[in-house]
């Protein structure tokens, strides 16, 4: 077990439970931390680094668009955001974008066009369908639209305007739309990350287009965590077969540059005039030449069928491996997006894979096991990933039945 580090005298506010390890550099999908000691990546910092870490292509236009320009301001014409603004919307079959650092900014753009579009239809005191178990952010407005009582405890009065409803259940929608009047769009996760690794139906999402449609009202898209090629398609929305009115894109467009956008079609595309909006930093010339980048690589080298094929990989390997086992409850997920639920508080399971198989994996919702691997992993690097976790889990359970732990690193 790696010994923990001692920790400087830190000034920092105390907003994260960190793990007592520090990563100096990284390639592709591997890690080492200032002792040498080498770690799988089975998280790709929460799905950011998708085409994995030191991506040589990706340093070398950082460090030359460095060199050059970093910032002027939106006060004037940026080529490189016009650029990338270009190409996402013909990729996603949108209209017009608005960029910003993050996922929580680009879902707070993503309100701001509800509410615009509300007022536009008169409405006084619009109203945003979300869901249960969702999550957007923690900014205050989307901390309000979040479906996790747990991280707005303490914060508290929370923003009002959201109308919250169980998570793919169109009977539930049915009834908000009765009982609600000033609804005027709804926000959801094609697949909800915090929340567990939840599908939502095809056939749920394309009746909840219709729906929309039908009520005009805009249907708002949270693909931060799913879009670019995670879940096996450009966007996880495609499964179904749909288009959204807004979407909102982050984490893998920067591959760890932070980088946001908001995208528009329809009638939400124009809704935006000069002085409603804006970001100091969003749309800078480093950040949209890299998302530039991102979409090159993923485009040459086909990453979201690379996903699509290694995903149904890990999720077999998962499947079997774990097949019987008393504490898990379920193996689930769509691409390189993957959830096993456990029938107990898992949580200490982060540090434990750690320690003990030199994996990075993270825990949402208490009791699923999150894996988001780069989508640039090899077939070995999935299998070893199946091989660690089923290790780990082998280790938790006898030791939560007082047998003596196995949990030996699994073979590199």
């Amino acid at each position: 077990m790696q010994k923990a580090m001692q920790p400087l005298d830190s000034r920092l506010m105390k907003a994260y439970a960190r793990q007592p390890v520090s990563f100096v550099r990284g390639r592709g999908a591997r890690l080492w931390d200032e002792h040498g000691t080498e770690y799988l990546d089975a998280i790709a910092g929460v799905a950011v680094t998708s085409l994995g870490h030191a991506h040589p292509e990706i340093a070398a236009v950082i460090a030359e668009q460095a060199g050059l320009l970093l910032h002027t301001s939106n006060v004037f014409r940026i080529d490189w955001q016009e650029r990338l603004g270009q190409r996402l919307c013909a990729l996603a079959g949108m209209e017009t974008a608005f960029f910003c650092n993050s996922g929580a900014e680009a879902n707070e753009a993503a309100l701001k066009l509800a509410r615009l579009h509300g007022h536009r239809r008169q409405v006084a005191r619009p109203q945003i369908l979300v869901m249960d178990n969702g999550f957007h952010g923690r900014t205050l407005a989307t901390l309000s639209a979040t479906g996790n009582p747990a991280k707005q405890r303490g914060f508290e009065p929370l923003m009002p305007g959201f109308v919250r409803v169980p998570y793919d259940d169109i009977a539930a929608v049915h009834h908000a739309a009765a009982q609600h009047g000033d609804i005027v769009a709804v926000l959801i996760e094609p697949v909800q990350g915090e929340g567990g690794i939840r599908l939502a139906s095809p056939d749920y999402l394309r009746q909840l287009r219709s729906l929309c449609d039908r009520h005009g009202w805009l249907l708002m898209l949270d693909e931060i965590q799913t879009g670019l090629g995670r879940t096996g398609a450009w966007f996880g929305h495609q499964h179904a077969g749909i288009a959204p009115d807004v979407m909102t894109l982050a984490k893998a467009l920067g591959n760890g540059i932070p980088i946001g956008a908001c995208l528009a079609r329809g009638p939400a595309a124009d809704l935006i005039s000069p002085g409603q909006h804006g970001s100091t930093f969003g749309g800078n010339p480093l950040a949209c030449r890299v998302g530039c980048t991102v979409l090159d690589i993923m485009e040459s080298e086909d990453i979201p069928g690379r996903a699509r094929q290694l995903g149904r990989r890990l999720l077999n390997g998962l499947q079997q491996a774990l097949h019987g086992h008393p504490d898990v409850l379920a193996v689930r997920g769509q691409g390189l997006m993957v959830g096993i639920e456990l029938n107990r508080n898992c949580q200490d399971l982060v540090g434990r894979a750690l320690a003990q198989q030199r994996l990075l994996i993270t825990v949402t919702r208490e009791s699923t096991i999150r894996l988001l691997p780069p989508l640039i992993c090899d077939e070995r690097q999935i299998d070893d990933i199946v091989t660690r976790l089923a290790c780990l889990l082998e280790s938790a359970s006898a030791a939560q039945a007082g047998a003596p732990a196995a949990g030996q690193l699994a073979a590199a």
